[in-house]
């Protein structure tokens, strides 16, 4: 939540500019509220484990918020009970016609696919136009990142030789950003994927700032301000055993898969492994939640206008 200051105050011209969230008195004295409406839109097969990880961080500031779970029209998921599909999802063509002030668009294992190639892809690109008018701020995580910034500025995916697979320490690069309020130097991230998209590549885009990056599995967190999104490649979101799973997952199939790095303690897969990333996940979703209640209009039917 923003301090409030008169604008004239000379902190308020400081701590602006380190990036501590102030509010002049004339803001504060006209400002309205209302809950929040912030969609997820799970295109993970594992939903419940998805919704539970979302709602924990962006239910954890003290606004409230209108949580609304959606899925792709036509994509039928096999890993989740159609009864707790039918109850608790919406399907995109019936929300459509509303305004949400923020929406998540998760990641999905479909990595090794061309985006063209993705049997709900036509209805995605359909999402992301539709975020344009209809979302005051939309967070891609992963491949929804990739596919969001692949279809806004053509920066491509690369397939890796091996999986960026572990806890990776990564570079605060823009300290004063507000998306980044409170957030250390370098922080530990979870990462877990096969793909990555290159700095010079989003270097070349007009418009986009990486905020974090990492010298071994590049950029991490990318501001978009024109398409008003944040592009995230990594999993702040995962649970402390997430890791573990997909490791053990792949080990017992017989899948290539290394140790995750810098993750079990002295990197031994029969130790419990350490969450050292919790609180800059709930930094991260609380200042995203925060820029939104700042910026969204009370009336949501000026949303995207």
């Amino acid at each position: 939540m923003p301090i409030t200051l008169p604008a004239n105050l000379p902190a308020f011209d400081v701590l602006s500019r380190e990036g501590v969230n102030v509010m002049s008195d004339t803001r504060a004295a006209v400002q309205d509220i209302r809950p929040l409406k912030i969609g997820l839109l799970n295109l993970m097969p594992k939903k419940i484990q998805t919704e539970n990880q979302f709602a924990r961080l962006i239910g954890a500031t003290p606004l409230q918020i209108d949580f609304r779970l959606i899925r792709m029209s036509e994509h039928q998921t096999k890993n989740t009970a159609a009864a707790h599909m039918e109850e608790f999802y919406q399907a995109f063509q019936e929300v459509k016609d509303q305004k949400f002030d923020g929406l998540v668009i998760t990641g999905a294992p479909i990595e090794h696919l061309p985006f063209e190639e993705v049997t709900y892809w036509d209805e995605l690109v359909e999402v992301m136009a539709w975020t344009q008018t209809h979302v005051q701020s939309t967070l891609g995580v992963c491949w929804g990142g990739m596919a969001m910034i692949h279809h806004f500025h053509g920066v491509r995916k690369h397939m890796l030789d091996h999986k960026a697979f572990g806890c990776f320490r990564h570079r605060n690069l823009a300290p004063a950003s507000p998306y980044l309020r409170g957030f250390s130097d370098d922080v530990l991230i979870p990462v877990s994927r096969w793909t990555e998209v290159r700095q010079d590549e989003i270097d070349a885009a007009p418009g986009l700032t990486t905020l974090l990056g990492a010298p071994d599995v590049g950029p991490c967190l990318v501001e978009d301000p024109a398409h008003r999104a944040l592009y995230i490649f990594n999993h702040f979101e995962y649970d402390s055993g997430t890791l573990k799973e997909e490791y053990d997952r792949d080990a017992q199939a017989g899948s290539p898969i290394n140790v995750p790095v810098n993750y079990y303690p002295d990197d031994d897969p029969t130790q419990t492994p350490t969450n050292r990333w919790r609180s800059h996940a709930h930094l991260l979703y609380g200042n995203w939640i925060n820029e939104i209640y700042q910026s969204t209009p009370f009336d949501m039917d000026l949303i995207g206008t």
